[in-house]
């Protein structure tokens, strides 16, 4: 049983490593590639810093890959915690969301070779090939934001289960049901239209940084797999008792 404390708490500090990364990274692309994007003149500015540009976008996809790789390795736990459709349900969402943000980076690397044309091209066409740049930036956003919804959902699901289970304290649990629950709604708002400019994603982003360190330093609460410790070392608890109560049963048959 100790080996699998062991690798409770290796997964518990993977997952929080994850977390810290993904935030901090994501933090640093959106920081590299949203003033290009912003600007007045957007395909002039990414013409003149397309590797800036390139290189916020990859950055993305780390988090992308962190998003699938979250799913993953809580995928047996909550599997033991709570539920097999828990699982599959959170791995789900956590795939959605990455395959979303992969989407995303595509729209913000197609402006690269749109701004290239935007050089070469005569007055009557820039018009067009700026109009093509704006659709790309809202498919970018809406991208981000049915992403971000994913999240909203596999994130409820987690925090669910950690509150059931006590994997963390339940007050951080109920912290990061209140969060994604925002998350969820603000980014179907984005989708409708309302501006949100992000608001929405603050409880959420906290609550990932705090949970993030929480699970590097102290882990998965390990009175949540005492259950699971007891039933190892008493052989499967009922299959050991089984046989007493049997011969117990059989004894007193012989003495009517």
């Amino acid at each position: 049983m100790t080996e699998k404390m062991n690798a409770y708490r290796t997964t518990a500090r993977v997952v929080g490593i994850l977390y810290v990364a993904g935030l901090v990274v994501g933090i640093g692309a959106f920081a590299l590639f949203q003033p290009i994007l912003g600007g007045p003149d957007r395909l002039s500015a990414v013409s003149a810093s397309s590797m800036l540009l390139a290189i916020g976008a990859a950055l993305w996809l780390m988090p992308a890959a962190g998003d699938a790789a979250h799913g993953i390795l809580m995928f047996p736990i909550l599997k033991q915690q709570h539920s097999e459709r828990i699982a599959i349900g959170y791995l789900g969402f956590r795939i959605v969301n990455a395959v979303f943000i992969a989407v995303m980076v595509l729209f913000i690397l197609l402006q690269i070779p749109l701004a290239s044309e935007y050089l070469r091209a005569g007055s009557p066409d820039t018009a067009n090939l700026q109009a093509l740049s704006t659709v790309f930036v809202e498919g970018r956003l809406y991208a981000y934001n049915l992403g971000m919804g994913a999240v909203g959902i596999a994130s409820l699901l987690l925090c669910y289960v950690f509150y059931k289970a006590k994997l963390v304290p339940r007050l951080v649990a109920v912290w990061g049901l209140i969060g994604y629950a925002i998350l969820l709604c603000g980014s179907v708002l984005e989708v409708l239209g309302f501006a949100l400019l992000d608001i929405h994603a603050i409880p959420g982003g906290l609550w990932e940084l705090f949970i993030g360190v929480w699970l590097i330093v102290k882990g998965f609460n390990p009175s949540a797999f005492a259950s699971e410790s007891a039933t190892s070392d008493d052989g499967g608890g009922i299959g050991v008792r089984q046989p007493a109560v049997a011969s117990q049963q059989e004894a007193g048959n012989r003495r009517r």
